[in-house]
């Protein structure tokens, strides 16, 4: 067992300049490329998740502008329907005036007719009542005249 420890006593010695040289090589390493190495990956790191948060405020940034967007749209339509309907109403309006004047004057012509209707009547009844006078008193007088006395033709005296 002697001859055991003595055999790794001897692989240790003379791996020592290996590890020295390892250790040595990783210290270059570290001080020459992984700190460079680790602060180009920070800085790419930085400027990639940079990005990703000014994406992040671009995206929100016309979110909002396309909410602003569509709330004028939105406004815009209300405009114009109101507008379409006012216009709507103003004609609406002018019909309901229009109608009213024609109303009016269609009873305007009416009341104008029946008073004319009722003075022709009023005459027709005058003439009538002239008339049915001027008859009775014809009966009458051939009632009451003497059974002798002969009517001319036509009524003439």
């Amino acid at each position: 067992m002697d001859k055991v420890l003595h055999q790794i006593g001897e692989l240790l010695l003379g791996s020592v300049p290996t590890i020295l040289l390892f250790l040595l090589t990783w210290a270059m390493y570290n001080f020459i490329v992984h700190r460079k190495l680790m602060a180009v990956l920070d800085e790419r790191r930085a400027k990639t998740e940079g990005a990703v948060e000014k994406a992040k405020r671009d995206i929100a940034a016309v979110e909002k502008k396309a909410a602003e967007y569509d709330e004028r749209i939105r406004q815009a339509r209300q405009a114009v329907l109101k507008a379409a309907e006012e216009r709507r109403r103003q004609i609406m309006d002018a019909r309901a005036k229009t109608l009213a004047e024609a109303k009016a004057t269609a009873e305007t012509q009416v009341k104008t007719a029946r008073a004319a209707l009722e003075k022709e009547v009023a005459a027709a009844r005058t003439g009538l009542q002239a008339e049915a006078e001027a008859l009775s008193a014809v009966i009458v007088r051939s009632v009451l005249r003497p059974a002798g006395t002969a009517v001319p033709a036509g009524g003439a005296q």
